[in-house]
């Protein structure tokens, strides 16, 4: 491989950006391909896309040859705000599914290491604990704790991070008192439009682990199917 591109792939990893590197095994040539950056003239762009979603490397035969596509995509995770016995319940589904998660909460109540045993859990105020677990868009954000004090600023700075889920514990009432909050803070409509409210999978659930299931199957659907 290039050294260049090697340098440039590393800074992707770095940055936690996911990237291609297509090589055409005919003539060897190479190119990195990075995700928004897939131009819709691309004869691959249907291919790459679909492989940024999978984050599976492999071989696609094409009019012009045969590419391998080796993707890079950093690993995904998800960070929840409130320490409840959905997160309870969801703490072992998440990482039984392959996914990092931690668990912020500041209040004592809640935030205690007989409840969260396994190391998962930061017991910080959301502004704190996010400068050792910064948001970016392979990290979905759960806000569960219903006290605008502690959910709100998450909320947003994942909007603003472009965080590939976010959703929120809350009835639609709820919710829309805390987008009128969230729209004084400068959110906008756009952005507000993108939390999962009521959170979860409209499957019916009521238990604390329905609840979870459902969460998780959401944040599963918007990494792998994409925002519809």
């Amino acid at each position: 491989m290039d050294l260049s591109l090697l340098s440039q792939l590393n800074a992707e990893r770095s940055a936690r950006r996911a990237a291609i590197l297509l090589t055409h095994l005919e003539t060897g040539n190479q190119r990195i391909i990075r995700q928004g950056e897939v131009e819709d003239t691309d004869p691959l762009a249907s291919e790459l896309e679909s492989r940024f979603l999978s984050g599976k490397s492999g071989q696609v035969e094409t009019g012009s040859g045969t590419y391998f596509l080796t993707v890079d995509v950093p690993p995904t995770r998800i960070v929840v705000i409130g320490a409840v016995h959905i997160t309870q319940a969801l703490v072992p589904m998440a990482k039984q599914a392959g996914f990092d998660i931690t668990v912020i909460d500041p209040r004592t109540a809640f935030a205690t290491e007989d409840r969260f045993p396994d190391g998962s859990l930061l017991a910080k105020w959301p502004e704190d604990a996010l400068l050792d677990v910064p948001l970016d868009a392979f990290t979905a954000l759960v806000a569960v704790t219903h006290d605008p004090k502690i959910d709100d600023l998450p909320l947003q700075r994942a909007l603003e991070a472009d965080c590939f889920y976010v959703g929120a514990l809350g009835s639609r009432k709820t919710h829309g008192k805390r987008c009128e909050r969230l729209m004084e803070a400068g959110a906008s409509e756009g952005n507000l439009a993108r939390i999962d409210a009521p959170i979860g999978l409209d499957i019916g659930a009521a238990s604390p682990p329905e609840i979870a299931v459902a969460i998780l199957g959401a944040i599963i659907k918007a990494l792998r199917k994409g925002t519809e």
